[in-house]
């Protein structure tokens, strides 16, 4: 048998290529004319209405979004044999697909009148978008080197899928007014997580805040200078509230008291305010945990302290967690770990009424602006309200409407309550009906100590996730205050005030990233009259 040249074994090799490639290429044209004859043959076989211009149009549609996800099918089986990642960049291509066909899909439809049908499409659309971004891949599949490099990439198909659905779903939504929401000022100075912030009630207005470190401290809203430091606690303040006609304060502690302290403060000379970007509600762009506020080197330490307070209440067998004046300052109520809530005498001291009932510790305690009402919050589940209008009789009414953790119940105008868990809900209650609350609120976090503007009837929600959310009595979100890598909270947002007459800030949060934030909430007039 004759011995070939090398030459010519290459000759018959590379013919021998051509005819498998020009045989595979005739395979799969024969095989996509097969799917596409028997996709043809079933829409045939129904009984459509639809025009045979519409079907092939259809059916090619269909026909590329099948071919390249089968591609991306066949090439993430070759990397789960390589022990490797999904391939989120194949994905990431057929999105891209995805979002040059749809405009096609939109534009077929839109031509047949087929609003439902463009509906329909939103909705799977939505849904699908959220199965992406919430699905997670065993850990045992994923290498351990690839993990920082998979989150990217997770992101990035998160941004781009969102991109593409949006254009339709968004077209379809009615547009509204929302809040406008601006970062005016932040405070600065805390060692620890802040529990509590208050606005006082009297000249000259001071913002008050309560820590873990031990402290309280004054502060000027115009400047955020901290303007007094009460030490007087051993333990964590967990709450400050100001006296309704002059410079006194009260506040609850760990240390199982509640200490009284009088204040005298000088406000500074007002400095310009730094330009702030003013952001819509909704915006939000996530950033990381590191970079937190320092409250070393913001001269806290320099201003004047209170050692001494005037009066301290030391009635209670457990931590005092929230402290209120009643209507005209001459009493006080706290609310204990113990599951009591005392009623005080300021001037002499002493303990007035002991409030039991409640299974379980308290959280929160607040009292009506105008009337002797008290309602308190317990981790059992309910809030009870304390009349004490009448000296001869104390009524008791319990709301049980939560499962979890109530965490503050808050007066507002007229005969409503609003209450906040841990069960992630917030609702309103009319005091003459407590069977069942006339609006709720759910959310996606457990909701912290709530506070409500009464002349804008608008409620501040702050969460354990970080963010700060706002809704009218009736249930409607009106705004999510704004979180970038310079503004909001970097941890869990404790407490939300309100001081409705300042010209500057509006609304005060708190929290465990050591600072409290003043902002500026401006509510359009057409969504007020909503």
């Amino acid at each position: 048998m004759p011995i070939e040249s090398g030459s010519c074994a290459a000759a018959r090799q590379a013919k021998q290529k051509r005819k498998s490639h020009s045989l595979s290429i005739r395979r799969t044209n024969s095989s996509e004319q097969e799917r596409a004859g028997l996709q043809r043959d079933m829409l045939e076989g129904q009984d459509s209405k639809l025009p045979s211009s519409v079907r092939n149009t259809l059916l090619e549609l269909f026909g590329q979004i099948e071919r390249e996800f089968e591609n991306l099918y066949i090439e993430n089986l070759e990397l789960l044999r390589t022990e490797t990642s999904v391939n989120f960049s194949g994905m990431a291509k057929s999105i891209l697909l995805m979002d040059h066909v749809l405009p096609d899909f939109k534009a077929l439809f839109q031509s047949l009148g087929m609003r439902r049908e463009i509906d329909t499409l939103n909705e799977r659309l939505a849904a699908e978008g959220q199965t992406i971004d919430g699905a997670e891949l065993s850990k045992g599949q994923l290498k351990t080197k690839a993990s920082h490099s998979t989150s990217q990439l997770s992101q990035k198909l998160k941004t781009t899928y969102k991109a593409s659905t949006s254009k339709i779903v968004s077209s379809f939504k009615t547009t509204t007014s929302r809040a406008i929401c601006q970062l005016v000022k932040e405070y600065v100075g805390h060692r620890d997580g802040i529990w509590d912030v208050s606005v006082a009630k009297t000249q000259p207005v001071v913002l008050g805040t309560a820590s873990a470190d031990h402290t309280a401290l004054l502060w000027s809203i115009e400047t955020g200078k901290c303007l007094v430091k009460y030490v007087g606690h051993v333990g964590s303040v967990n709450s400050i509230k100001f006296h309704p006609t002059e410079q006194v304060a009260l506040t609850a502690s760990g240390d199982q008291t509640a200490h009284i302290w009088r204040y005298i403060v000088q406000l500074p000379t007002p400095q310009p305010t730094a330009d702030c970007n003013q952001m819509s509600g909704e915006d939000e762009v996530e950033f990381s945990d590191k970079d937190e506020p320092d409250g070393d080197g913001d001269g806290s330490s320099d201003c004047p302290t209170i050692r001494v307070p005037l009066t301290s209440l030391k009635s209670h067998q457990g931590v005092v967690i929230a402290a209120d004046w009643l209507v005209g300052g001459k009493q006080a109520v706290t609310a204990s770990w113990d599951r009591t809530a005392n009623l005080y005498d300021v001037e002499t001291s002493e303990l007035v009424h002991s409030l039991t009932g409640h299974d379980q510790e308290l959280t929160h305690c607040c009292t009506h602006p105008t009337q002797r009402l008290v309602v308190t919050s317990s981790r059992d589940t309910t809030f009870r309200l304390w009349d004490f209008r009448d000296p001869s009789i104390h009524s008791v009414n319990v709301f049980q409407g939560h499962t979890d953790t109530v965490t503050s119940a808050v007066f507002t105008v007229g005969d409503n309550v609003v209450s906040g868990s841990d069960d992630r809900t917030v609702k309103v209650w009319d005091l003459k009906n407590m069977r069942s609350p006339i609006a709720t609120i759910r959310t996606d976090s457990a909701v912290n100590r709530i506070n409500v503007c009464v002349g804008q009837r608008i409620i501040a929600l702050p969460h354990d996730n970080r963010q700060v959310r706002l809704f009218d009595m009736s249930g409607v979100r009106l705004a999510r205050l704004p979180r970038s890598n310079r503004q909001g909270h970097r941890r869990m947002v404790c407490c939300s005030a309100w001081s409705e007459d300042h010209p500057i800030c509006n609304l005060f949060t708190c929290g465990f990233d050591r600072q409290a934030i003043g902002w500026n909430i401006n509510i359009p007039a057409l969504l007020q009259e909503k």
